[in-house]
């Protein structure tokens, strides 16, 4: 059972569609419900994660540095198939312990990100476990209606880059001091607006138009910021590329005020038709 703190935190975490106060405010959560190895109960976890590919993020099994693996652990060695909640989404994902080179090579790559994590490690003889948690089942978004899953989207990506942009800041903001957690961070988040604003321009705007063709303008101005906004992922995935010594913030700066202005603009259209 979860402890009195962890609790709140889960259900603040399910009020606030993923978003947490205090020492976790800002930080990328998830909630794992794991199913127990010995009394086969459900048990939920809240865990900082790391993106890693579109359909796929990583946890570390750290429990604070101590001398054992934490229960979560120990349940999903048991019971691969487990339950992820994200604040928009529900669904299940298929966990796996990361071996060997493999292991290392990601751990190491944590540790650049987030120094902690190797303080960890030097505090324990056993070795920290990495755990990937790939998409096996997509659920639906925890919304009641397609305008307020619109809404939670978009504050999700608002969220993604203000910390991107934070991280990218408190790394010296040059291309070539990007560690490498930093660039995948940046390079998921690419993937996810290139896949949201497609998913817009085949599926709800011809929909839309099908039942409100006099919005044929302001449709086609959204599409047209899409357009927009993919040259300057474009962009920004080429100079993190680069590895050259070049200021990456002021296109971080420039991405995030369109987005942001598209946002609100295809927000204040939409919202109220859907």
């Amino acid at each position: 059972m979860p402890n009195a703190f962890t609790e709140q935190i889960i259900q603040e975490f399910r009020a606030n569609q993923g978003q947490v106060g205090g020492p976790f405010d800002g930080a990328r959560l998830l909630l794992l419900t794991t199913t127990g190895a010995r009394t086969g109960r459900r048990h939920t976890a809240v865990l900082g994660y790391y993106p890693d590919t579109a359909d796929r993020v990583l946890v570390v099994g750290s429990a604070g540095g101590g001398p054992k693996h934490p229960d979560w652990y120990h349940n999903l060695r048991a019971n691969p198939r487990v339950t992820i909640e994200t604040g928009a989404f529900t669904y299940d994902a298929e966990a796996t312990v990361l071996q060997g080179a493999e292991r290392d090579e990601t751990f190491a790559r944590l540790v650049e990100a987030d120094a902690g994590w190797g303080e960890y490690q030097r505090q324990t003889t056993r070795s920290i476990p990495v755990v990937a948690l790939t998409q096996v089942e997509a659920g639906p978004p925890n919304v009641s209606s397609f305008g307020e899953y619109l809404q939670l989207i978009h504050g999700a990506f608002r969220r993604e880059l203000a910390l991107i942009r934070k991280e990218i800041a408190a790394s010296g903001a040059n291309a070539v001091g990007l560690g490498a957690q930093l660039r995948i961070n940046c390079l998921t988040l690419c993937q996810g607006l290139h896949n949201h604003h497609t998913g817009e321009n085949l599926g709800m705007f011809p929909a839309l138009l099908d039942r409100y063709p006099e919005l044929s303008k302001e449709i086609g101005a959204l599409q047209a910021d899409h357009d927009k906004i993919a040259l300057l992922l474009d962009e920004l995935q080429e100079l993190i590329g680069t590895g050259r010594p070049v200021d990456v913030l002021p296109e971080v700066d420039r991405l995030i005020a369109e987005l942001t202005t598209h946002l609100d603009t295809e927000e204040a259209i939409l919202i109220p038709l859907l």
